[in-house]
């Protein structure tokens, strides 16, 4: 037994003599996870002073399309630049998009401070996960991997509580001059943890592992912003039109990224076997799960809720989903497990269904809260 947790490594370990490091791997997936949930609460009370009501998913997708740009491009980086000077960049973009963000005067300045957090975030959060096995010894990955998976929850419920509070108080503002001090704050660990040349590939001749896959993600962000689109004109069949067009895209984009030779997705997805469908599921999941961006606007416009209660609204996703980690988690058998897999998607509709029937004005509100949790 004491064989085995010496080869594990233990939490005291990499809490004590490695906390440096963990604490800059967990740190920029915290900082992009949480500016994410953050800026969700916050939005409703953006909107009220600065206008822009109509731009208001852009503020998340482009979020996300600039996230997912950047992530792919993270192992290009370290090998190229290496892992301080990767951090560095990112650090300093995020910090300058926050501050952007926090002097917006309008909703086109912050979407553009958004999609410039997107990038920077997605290059910390991608950071997080690719320098575990380079920078903790071979006996501590595993909880390195736990501890950076663990600001996800973290941040489902920080996020949201402490966008609400600051709304409350009309200094939605100061969240992201927040978020700017902790950017300088992480690159001043990052300048005591990395040496300068750690990540670098020593002069080795560039490879596939390089590049980029700029077709596909070219293909992939025009697919988010015909969605985004979509709720700008007036028209039902424009809007039917961008969808279409969105579905199109996202169909010439599986095609192109199955051929190309840099890819997005793993090559495995397109053989034979059920990783196709596994990755179908979660995407679906993760399309059903965004109904969040929403949730504060509809708490504060729908149920007369105040900016924080609106935001614990929002957190209350990080219940069931915890919860539902914790079960699926301990599960072994095979055939319970297909029957989770199957039944998840069922128990997000339902919860997306009770939150849908339940916006009424004499509807209670505990109703609504359980159709989050299900959720």
């Amino acid at each position: 037994m004491t064989e085995t947790a010496s080869e594990t490594g233990s939490w005291s370990e990499l809490l004590s003599r490695h906390l440096g490091t963990a604490t800059m791997l967990a740190g920029g997936v915290a900082l992009y996870a949480t500016n994410e949930f953050l800026t969700i609460s916050l939005l409703p009370s953006t909107i009220a002073e600065i206008g822009g009501s109509r731009l208001y998913a852009w503020v998340t997708t482009l979020y996300l399309v600039g996230s997912v740009v950047a992530a792919t491009s993270v192992n290009p980086m370290l090998l190229r630049v290496g892992a301080r000077t990767s951090y560095l960049m990112g650090l300093t973009v995020f910090g300058v998009a926050s501050l952007l963000c926090a002097a917006a005067p309008n909703m086109e300045a912050l979407v553009a401070g958004r999609t410039l957090q997107g990038v920077a975030g997605g290059l910390l959060a991608g950071l997080g996960y690719a320098l575990i096995n380079a920078a903790l010894p071979h006996r501590l990955w595993t909880r390195g991997s736990a501890l950076v998976s663990a600001m996800w929850g973290v941040a489902t419920l920080v996020g949201p509580a402490t966008g609400g509070l600051f709304a409350q108080f009309g200094l939605w503002r100061w969240a992201f001059a927040a978020m700017a001090v902790m950017s300088g704050l992480m690159a001043v660990l990052v300048l005591a943890v990395l040496s300068s040349r750690a990540g670098t590939s020593g002069g080795q001749p560039v490879t596939a592992a390089h590049k980029v896959p700029v077709w596909s993600l070219l293909l992939m962000g025009a697919a988010a912003l015909a969605v985004s689109v979509a709720e700008l004109p007036r028209y039902p069949v424009q809007t039917a039109g961008l969808l279409a067009a969105s579905v199109l895209l996202i169909g010439i984009f599986v095609l192109v990224d199955w051929r190309m030779h840099v890819a997005v997705l793993p090559h495995s997805v397109f053989g034979p076997g059920p990783l196709k469908w596994i990755y179908l599921t979660m995407s679906v999941q993760m399309v059903a799960a965004m109904v969040t961006t929403y949730v504060p606007l509809f708490g504060q416009r729908l149920g007369n809720l105040t900016p924080v209660a609106a935001g614990f609204l929002g957190a209350s996703l990080a219940v069931g989903w915890t919860a539902s980690e914790i079960v699926s988690a301990s599960v072994n058998n095979t055939r319970v497990i297909a029957h989770v897999v199957a039944a998840a998607p069922l128990v997000m509709a339902s919860g997306l269904a009770l939150g849908a029937v339940t916006q009424r004005a004499d509807a209670p509100r505990g109703s609504s809260r359980c159709g989050r949790w299900r959720c």
